[in-house]
């Protein structure tokens, strides 16, 4: 079996994916970094967002397009039920194309914008519409490029706060993978309502995780995609429904389509899209920390493994009496499911990775005739 752990630098080199697999690894130490970063930028971030959250009529919209989208919703909802304010998700490919549905002039409005780059065209298109839209606007860009348009574009200005991540969070590689979750730890530990030092806290916490997954997964992971499975379902509840949608388009990304990859919730699921299931099919259910919906979860589970008709059904998540054996699992702190997204995020950055590497594609770049780009190109901008 021809598999490559993740340490092995040089292996991942030959086959295309060193810059991958370096990202996927670096994680746990960006988040310790990140959490110090965090930690200086404190006062910053408390001056600019001042009281706004506590004013039922500020409206926050968190926003990003593709895997930065994805952020946006696994953050958006456990945040606005911590505030007065109204918090939503809006994906910049919305915004630009219905920005009456979600804009009002003479409502305070905090747009909260994720870019690795920082310079797709809808980022910043995303900040002008806004900018134009709303009178009182503000703006906290979280991105990983301090060279990016966001970044440049919000320097000196009283409207914009910078939040940037651990520079080496810049994907060098085709697929978000430590940029994500440098950027959505960062939303959670800035907007959360706890105590400062328990939230900086919790990255320490979740970083140590993260290691402990990526030993413990790494071979098993290897070895589970040398499986031709041709089909991946990711399945997810609450915040994890956007794991499990950003878990299935790293699949697509890697293999370049190769693999088809589809994200469903575990209750949805059963509403015509277990219809997809056959042999060559990988289910993975996302288990959450709310026992009401591992309850579901587990139903689906017990369901889908006495039909046998999916090739392979297994689940990640926080170890609990509910389980089994071939379950991927980690004893998990007492934290709600969008602080524990990026660690169960990890096996589907491996196995996505590795997916690739076994199909013989490079997973630094699978599109080598461009066809897919790593920062989006053709969009073209319209204004009405």
């Amino acid at each position: 079996m021809d598999v490559t752990l993740l340490s092995d630098v040089s292996a991942w080199q030959r086959r295309g994916g060193a810059d991958t697999a370096t990202e996927i690894a670096q994680q746990p130490a960006l988040w310790e970094a990140l959490a110090q970063d965090l930690s200086r930028a404190r006062d910053r971030l408390q001056a600019f967002l001042g009281d706004s959250l506590n004013d039922p009529n500020q409206r926050v919209l968190f926003t990003g397009a593709g895997s930065s989208g994805f952020i946006a919703e696994m953050v958006a909802d456990a945040i606005n039920a911590q505030w007065p304010a109204e918090v939503r998700v809006v994906h910049t490919t919305s915004l630009l194309t219905h920005p009456a549905l979600y804009l009002q002039r003479d409502r305070p409005t905090l747009l909260v914008s994720f870019g690795r780059s920082g310079s797709s065209p809808e980022s910043v298109a995303a900040v002008d519409r806004v900018r134009s839209d709303v009178d009182d606007a503000r703006f906290l860009d979280i991105t990983c490029n301090a060279e990016g348009e966001l970044a440049r574009r919000g320097a000196g200005r009283a409207d914009t706060c910078t939040l940037l991540m651990p520079s080496a969070s810049c994907d060098r590689a085709f697929a978000m993978t430590s940029s994500l979750t440098c950027m959505l730890l960062a939303a959670l530990t800035v907007f959360d309502r706890s105590p400062w030092d328990a939230r900086i806290a919790r990255l320490q916490q979740i970083a140590g995780l993260a290691r402990e997954g990526q030993a413990q997964w790494d071979a098993a992971v290897a070895a589970l995609a040398q499986r031709p499975f041709n089909r991946v379902i990711y399945l997810g509840s609450g915040p994890l429904e956007a794991l499990a949608r950003e878990a299935a388009l790293k699949v697509l990304e890697l293999t370049a389509g190769r693999v088809l990859a589809l994200a469903n919730t575990p209750l949805g699921f059963r509403h015509g899209p277990k219809s997809t299931l056959d042999g060559s099919t990988l289910v993975v259910v996302l288990r959450s920390v709310q026992p009401l919906a591992r309850r579901y979860e587990q139903d689906l589970l017990e369901e889908l493994r006495r039909d046998g008709v999916a090739g392979q059904v297994l689940s990640i998540g926080p170890h609990s009496d509910i389980g089994a054996d071939d379950d991927y699992t980690l004893t998990a702190p007492a934290l709600d499911d969008p602080w524990l997204a990026p660690v169960w995020l990890g096996f589907a950055q491996l196995y996505a990775l590795q997916r690739s590497a076994a199909l013989g594609l490079t997973p630094d770049n699978p599109f080598p005739d461009g066809t897919v780009n790593r920062v989006v190109k053709g969009v073209t901008i319209h204004h009405g």
